[in-house]
């Protein structure tokens, strides 16, 4: 009977050892990143030219974690969290900030879609922007000036909740909400998106929409509250006392053999409230064309054009209009290492808002949204780029 009993005991041992090496199984974590860094050539920088060392420019510098468990049926437990860094000097890219690119949690089913919750990408970025010009010219040099459209990855959204359906015939559709968690105020400070995408053959589409409100706080500024914030340069330093900003796109794209062509256009709206710095709707809107070729298997070439124009308000007559011209040649040495070469030029004309209540200012060129922190000192800005980028 002993010896029976310790059959017993043994086989429920290594039965349990087994649930436990099949539920191991289940369960996945990767731990992903990327590491890029260019030496960087630029002739206006507030008058005058500079070189210097810029991270994430082919692709952010970043670690993160994501992992998965099968909980069946079908479903799965989800979540992410990514952190963005300067590869030169080692600093996290938002201070206090670890996870500043992403952190969030859900569930996933293949029948039902996902649900996630935490801090996000909207869906108008994530559909609307895989497809635009920082997919394939990067956001550095490729995104439409100063990234005024918020198709780089400037838009993320904290306290957030976001739905995504699963795929039917080629067509999905996202939808996202951030709390502002204001008590007694609840739309203040949130945000709202919603993108829908379909893919059929060798064609792709998007179209997303969001709208992003102000926090509680000074009225002058765009305050810290929010639930989401957007990227700020001298294209819209004019317009950060915002009441509320909304952003509308479109993009599409149709590959053969070795070329990919697409076309992209975008609506951003900066209305002001009680308190702005300024009194009508900032309007502006971009029209972008983009191109790749695929040279050999290790060399993809890309080219595009936009022309960004601001409506004529604010006192202002003679409004802002931006045209850039960029250009990427990048050599694979595996699917994880290449180096790249990027040019860029922009051509400013006209005036806008500046940053004093009122103040109507020239515009001046801003490169992608490299630039950001330093505008050229007039209308023209070239940048040039030569970086190593290794994905793990």
């Amino acid at each position: 009977m002993k010896l029976r009993r310790s059959w017993v005991m043994g086989g429920l041992a290594i039965a349990a050892a087994g649930a436990s090496m099949q539920a191991s199984a289940q369960s996945s974590v990767t731990i992903y990143g990327a590491l890029d860094n260019a030496l960087v050539y630029t002739t206006n920088q507030g008058g005058l030219h500079n070189l210097y060392l810029r991270t994430g420019n082919l692709a952010a510098s970043k670690i993160g974690f994501k992992g998965a468990e099968d909980l069946g049926g079908g479903s799965q437990a989800i979540f992410t969290l990514e952190n963005g860094f300067d590869i030169n000097t080692g600093a996290m890219s938002s201070a206090n900030t670890l996870f500043n690119r992403q952190s969030f949690v859900g569930l996933t089913n293949s029948s039902y879609g996902t649900v996630t919750t935490g801090r996000q990408y909207t869906p108008y970025f994530l559909y609307v922007g895989a497809i635009g010009p920082t997919s394939v010219l990067t956001g550095a040099t490729g995104a439409h000036p100063g990234d005024v459209d918020g198709l780089d990855t400037t838009v993320r959204i904290s306290n957030s909740v976001t739905y995504s359906s699963p795929v039917f015939g080629g067509a999905q559709v996202s939808a996202l909400y951030g709390f502002g968690e204001t008590a007694g105020s609840t739309s203040t400070g949130n945000t709202y998106s919603l993108a829908a995408k379909y893919d059929v053959g060798a064609w792709n589409f998007a179209l997303g929409y969001q709208r992003l409100k102000n926090g509680s706080g000074p009225a002058n500024a765009w305050n810290s509250t929010a639930s989401g914030s957007f990227s700020t340069s001298a294209v819209n330093n004019g317009y950060v006392s915002s009441d509320n900003v909304q952003m509308i796109a479109g993009a599409m794209r149709y590959t053969i053999d070795k070329w990919m062509f697409g076309a992209n256009y975008a609506n951003a709206q900066y209305k002001p409230g009680n308190g702005s710095l300024f009194t009508q709707k900032a309007t502006f809107q971009t029209l972008g064309l983009i191109t790749t070729y695929q040279l050999t298997p290790q060399v993809a070439l890309a080219g595009g054009y936009s022309y960004t124009f601001e409506k004529s308000a604010n006192g202002i007559s003679d409004a802002a209009k931006y045209h850039q011209v960029a250009l990427e040649q990048t050599y694979s040495f595996s699917k994880r290492s290449a180096i790249y070469l990027l040019e860029a030029y922009q051509l400013a004309r006209g005036k806008t808002l500046g940053k004093t209540a009122g103040s109507i200012v020239d515009a001046v060129a801003v490169v992608g949204d490299s630039q950001n922190g330093s505008p050229s000192s007039g209308r023209n800005q070239t940048v040039l780029m030569v970086g190593f980028r290794h994905l793990f």
